[in-house]
This record gives structure tokens, sequence and C-alpha cells, in this order.
């Protein structure tokens, strides 16, 4: 049996998206490597910048801070997070990240399972800051 193809994605090859805040890029997904079981990338947001609350009803999410003090508010409740630490968010649960720092904050992000149809995958709670952005390209095949 052969093994799958690898695929890397450098992170200035993937288009921001910004529809919701910050800069989210979506490395890893069906449409950019073929995978199926979820997709992820890296977030970035400069001090007092914020990512709109949503939720996931199909995926948890997973959130690793590389950089910068953020606070994620997971239905309504703070959680501080800085450099090192790890958040699960359950499917779900409405959420808002913010980053609460003075210098630019990095996270990386994972969701899981995939949504039946990438449209499906966020549902806002709140307006988004940027609706002329669109959603990430996760979906779909190659």
């Amino acid at each position: 049996m052969t093994a799958p193809a690898t695929t890397k994605v450098a992170v200035a090859a993937v288009a921001a998206n910004t529809k919701r805040g910050g800069d989210i890029r979506v490395t890893l997904s069906p449409r950019t490597v073929g995978c199926t079981s979820g997709f992820g990338g890296v977030l970035r947001l400069a001090p007092g910048e914020y990512i709109t609350e949503h939720l996931h009803p199909y995926s948890e999410e997973f959130l690793h801070v590389v950089r910068g003090r953020l606070e994620m508010t997971v239905d309504g409740s703070p959680v501080g997070l800085g450099p090192g630490d790890s958040l699960l968010v359950p499917i779900g649960v409405r959420h808002r990240l913010v980053n609460t720092g003075t210098v630019p904050a990095e996270a990386v992000f994972h969701l899981s399972p995939l949504a039946p149809r990438p449209e499906l995958g966020h549902v806002d709670t709140e307006e988004p800051l940027n609706t002329g952005a669109g959603d990430p390209d996760v979906g779909g095949s190659r």
C-alpha cells in the first residue's frame, strides 16, 4: 500500500480571512490539502483586536496560544490565555476571542469534525466586522 502524499502549506501563501476580525489563515483544509477530518491554521490579533462571537454546531475548536495574551469568552465566561496555554471550545458553545495584551498575539487552531457543508460550520451570534470578506475557504475538493 502506498502512503498518501504529504502537502506543505506556507501561511504566507494563504489569503487572510478578516470576516470576524483579526487575521485568520486556514492552512490545512479539505481545499488546501485534501484532508477529511477537520481544518486548522493560524490567527493573529493586534492589541485590542477581537474575533466576533460565533459557534460551531458540528465541530470542537482547539486553540493553542503561541504569543501574546488572549481572553476567550466561552458562553459568557472569560478565560485568560497566555503563551503555551491551550483551550478546547466544545461543539455548539458560543465563543469570542480578544487580544488583551500590549503586543500582537498569535495562536494555532484546529476544528474537527468537519460540518456536513462548509457554510454550516459557523453560526454568527454577533455581527461580523467585515461581511464582505466571506468565510475561510475550507471545503470542497482541491
